[in-house]
């Protein structure tokens, strides 16, 4: 492989075509598109009703391994994979989650694939795309301001304002807001009391918004949200505030599936976005579905490493939507696999294959823990120009003595092309009937024991912690009805344990949960563990300090 131009480049300079045609080559007609300009469109929800009596195509997982500074490549893999599988001729589609305002002002950057694997139009995905984000925004806060106003006139649900757990949200880092006090300056600004903001696609809202069905579906699960409390610990749900409707008239529109292209003219549903470290991490019930419906194979992605967006992907999304995955793809990269062996950053240009045999074992406790969902793996090398022949070699080598087959990958250099040996194993796999999901727990297991099974079963921990109003508020719920619900973990992305240092496959730790939150309406409990913070902040240098429009008007730094 050798070097290319900047993936903004390349975005700019490919052929692409009216979403019109990408949308026709699905069998989408003309009139069930609402164009957002000549190269996004979100597709009606009444002609995708019209689709539910159809089979659903094959559904292939991309995950990775534990993430590293040094990169994996995951979004690039699945949009990689998606073109390889069209390619290979094989009609396929991609479903990925829309990126957040936040990782690409702060540190990570875009988040629409790379190099020659990328989706398009890429500064529009990246930035306000078609305004799902902001509507999921504006619905959290319409919330927010409920509230407060139904408290300052008169508080007829006598709401306990110290038991208030719905706070605010924006799509931008800033640890400014995560502890705030609100309605200063006297008795026409309300009651005063604490509250503090989380990042947009940490919301409940989105949440619900990536795991309802319908639109009906969206307004249900909205009016179950509880907001909080009375003094004497009767729950006050949004439908109580009559704030189900307006809610979902703000998301009428962001419910349609978004409809762009990869580079390769290959069809790519955009929709959703919530993290997989602070929520559930996948891209909307609806879009995936769609693309079931319309495509033979679907690739898909969840976020950060397996022990988080797999086992979310799995354990909520699959099992509230109904899912059957035939196959996952496990992305690894040399660079990452050295640094779990113990390698800095700065390091990492020497060749190393002791450090990349030594990081191996971060890369079998994934391969494992997909295998417990009943599901085949295959892993992925997203091959770097700097890699050696040894190292690439001594991964097959070695992960082949579990059974697993290792295939090298140069998607991001070389499009389709380089991904042709994957595509070919992957459909292999999805269509071998070896798949046997089943999700980790099952519903009557107890809240606390499901979040005990999450931490020994993936993250190698001895046990969960947490103090006993935690446990207790945990027995609570589930007197109310909600212990059948499954646990969305809120921890770190860099490690298995809570300890974001501690790199490979560290065991017999233990994973202290701090708080714990009902998301009564995505129908998941979220345990937050360690220092997770569900508001991130702006690294000490960030990425908006480098980003502008060139004297052409275009923008510039972003990827």
């Amino acid at each position: 492989m050798s070097a290319q131009k900047p993936d903004i480049e390349i975005a700019r300079a490919a052929t692409v075509r009216p979403i019109a045609e990408i949308g026709a080559a699905l069998g989408i007609p003309a009139d069930a598109l609402h164009q957002y300009g000549p190269l996004k469109a979100k597709i009606g929800l009444d002609y995708l009703e019209t689709l539910a009596e159809r089979p659903r195509g094959k559904l292939v997982l991309v995950t990775a391994i534990t993430p590293t500074p040094a990169g994996e490549g995951k979004t690039t893999t699945t949009v990689g994979l998606g073109d390889g599988l069209n390619r290979i001729g094989k009609k396929a589609a991609i479903c990925i989650r829309e990126p957040s305002l936040g990782p690409c002002f702060g540190i990570k950057g875009g988040a629409a694939g790379g190099g020659h694997a990328q989706v398009v139009p890429m500064e529009d995905i990246n930035l306000h795309f078609t305004g799902d984000l902001h509507a999921i925004g504006a619905a959290h806060n319409l919330m927010s301001a409920l509230i407060d106003n139904h408290i300052h006139w008169g508080n007829d649900l006598a709401i306990d304002a110290r038991r208030i757990d719905w706070r605010r949200v924006l799509d931008i880092n800033d640890r400014a807001l995560r502890h705030t006090v609100v309605s200063l300056g006297g008795p026409p600004n309300g009651f005063p009391r604490e509250t503090g903001f989380d990042i947009t696609v940490a919301s409940e809202v989105m949440a619900i918004f990536c795991l309802a069905t319908s639109m009906a579906d969206l307004e249900r699960r909205l009016g179950n949200i509880v907001i909080g409390s009375t003094a004497e610990g009767a729950a006050v749900t949004v439908h109580d505030l009559s704030g189900d409707g307006a809610m979902a008239v703000l998301l009428k529109d962001a419910l349609m599936p978004n409809l762009v292209q990869t580079l390769e003219n290959n069809p790519a549903f955009v929709h959703g976005g919530p993290f997989a470290n602070i929520a559930h991490g996948c891209n909307s019930v609806i879009a995936t579905d769609a693309a079931l419906r319309l495509s033979d194979y679907v690739v898909t992605e969840a976020g950060f490493g397996a022990d988080l967006g797999a086992e979310k992907f799995f354990d909520i999304k699959c099992r509230k939507a109904g899912l059957e995955p035939d196959a996952v793809v496990v992305v690894a990269t040399v660079r990452a696999l050295k640094m779990h062996g113990g390698v800095a950053l700065a390091d990492l240009a020497g060749e190393n294959v002791d450090a990349v045999a030594k990081g191996l074992d971060n890369l079998r406790r994934h391969i494992a823990n997909v295998e417990k969902f009943g599901v085949p793996v295959v892993v992925a090398i997203n091959r770097f120009t700097g890699d050696s022949d040894a190292e690439v070699a001594v991964i097959g080598r070695e992960i082949a003595k579990d059974d697993v087959e290792v295939i090298e990958c140069t998607h991001w250099s070389d499009g389709s092309a380089g991904i042709e040996e994957l595509s070919h194993k992957v459909v292999e796999l999805a269509d071998s009937g070896k798949a046997a999901f089943a999700p980790l727990y099952g519903d009557g297991a107890g809240l606390f024991e499901k979040i005990n099974i999450v931490s020994r079963e993936i993250y190698g921990a001895s046990e969960a912690i947490a103090d006993k109003a935690v446990r207790d508020r945990l027995r609570q719920w589930e007197g109310e009805g909600y212990g059948h619900f499954p646990v969305c973990m809120a921890k770190t992305q860099y490690s298995f344990s809570t300890d974001p240092n501690l790199k490979g496959a560290p065991s017999d730790h233990v994973v202290p949960v701090r708080e714990v939150r009902l998301s009564a309406g995505a129908e998941f409990v979220v345990a937050i563990c360690g220092q997770i913070m569900t508001l991130p902040g702006l690294p000490k240098v960030p990425a908006a300090n480098y980003i502008g429009l060139d004297e052409n008007g275009l923008v510039e730094g972003l990827f």
